[in-house]
């Protein structure tokens, strides 16, 4: 079965089920062979531009109709797809569904479509179980589906006698310019992971700043959708340099950190399971193992200047 995957966490999906997609989006680099693969889509951002650059950048794209992505046409229909693998989570993050059925219709494709719309756990299970419909590997998606169900649990287990005392209040970011805190799966894999999390949203939400230094995070987690840490450090003036930063209680208690949206946070794929794994070590230090370097740092050591005007 010739599949074509355009999101990277459907990419991740496909890889889990013991099956090559024969073509991929740009974006899509894990697993490292993914990044081999051709690509079928291109985006009109410039992707390495600041936070605030990249937030202008969309909103032109979306204001003028073309979209913040469009399809290689000749590419897809090189790739002749029996399953195209879409979303209809968000236009920014991936391709539209709309765009994506026009082309196959353009090009005559004879293909299937699956579209993917997640916005928690157990949805990104129910897609494992979809996709593994879809492509034959019902048994393979059951196996996977356990495995990640039994590390969840375990997880859930060793957070579930804690007061709410022991429950830090936690503010995800997953944009800096404009601030905007994490939704969907965001304050669920927090609770899991033994902590409050403040200014709950179902989606992605810009917030005021004051907004955010009103809620007092004990515990603050940069991670911008899309940036990985090299990029995140380069943005963290966007934050850090915001009036009262340095008198959020997680910053003057030394429990702010950046760590990496671009594969954990904000990729609703298998290794959602391990942003779990990861903020539980950020959250409770003295119960989990910490996150490695390269998945969530202290801002202290990412960022380690004054924030303007201390």
């Amino acid at each position: 079965m010739n599949v074509v995957s355009l999101l990277p966490s459907a990419t991740e999906l496909v890889y889990a089920l013991d099956v090559e997609p024969v073509a991929v989006s740009h974006e899509c680099d894990w697993p490292p062979e993914a990044a081999e693969k051709p690509t079928v889509n291109r985006t009109r951002i410039d992707a390495d531009a600041s936070s605030g650059d990249i937030d202008a950048q969309v909103q032109a794209a979306e204001e003028s109709g073309a979209g913040v992505y469009e399809i290689d046409r000749d590419a897809l229909r090189a790739a002749d797809p029996d399953l195209v693998v879409t979303q209809g989570l968000c236009d920014v993050c991936a391709v539209d569904e709309v765009v994506v059925r026009d082309a196959i219709a353009d090009l005559d494709l004879d293909c299937e479509v699956l579209t993917l719309d997640p916005h928690s756990l157990e949805d990104v299970f129910s897609d494992l179980r979809r996709l593994g419909r879809a492509t034959g590997r019902e048994a393979r998606a059951n196996e996977v589906v356990a495995d990640l169900r039994g590390r969840v649990d375990a997880v859930r287990e060793r957070t579930a006698e804690l007061s709410d005392d022991e429950r830090p209040g936690v503010a995800v970011l997953d944009w800096l310019d404009p601030v905007m805190t994490a939704g969907h799966w965001t304050p669920e894999l927090v609770d899991y992971a033994g902590g409050e999390y403040l200014l709950s949203a179902e989606a992605s939400t810009p917030r005021e700043w004051a907004t955010v230094r009103e809620a007092a995070p004990e515990v603050l987690v940069a991670a911008p959708c899309g940036f990985g840490l090299d990029q995140t450090r380069d943005n963290l003036g966007d934050l850090t340099d915001r009036e009262g930063f340095a008198d959020l209680p997680a910053v003057r208690d030394g429990r702010a950190y950046a760590m990496d949206g671009h594969h954990y946070v904000n990729r609703p794929g298998p290794r959602l399971v391990d942003t779990l794994e990861h903020l539980a070590g950020l959250l409770h230090p003295d119960r989990f193992d910490a996150p490695p370097d390269d998945v969530a740092r202290s801002l202290a050591d990412v960022h380690p200047e004054p924030a303007a005007g201390d």
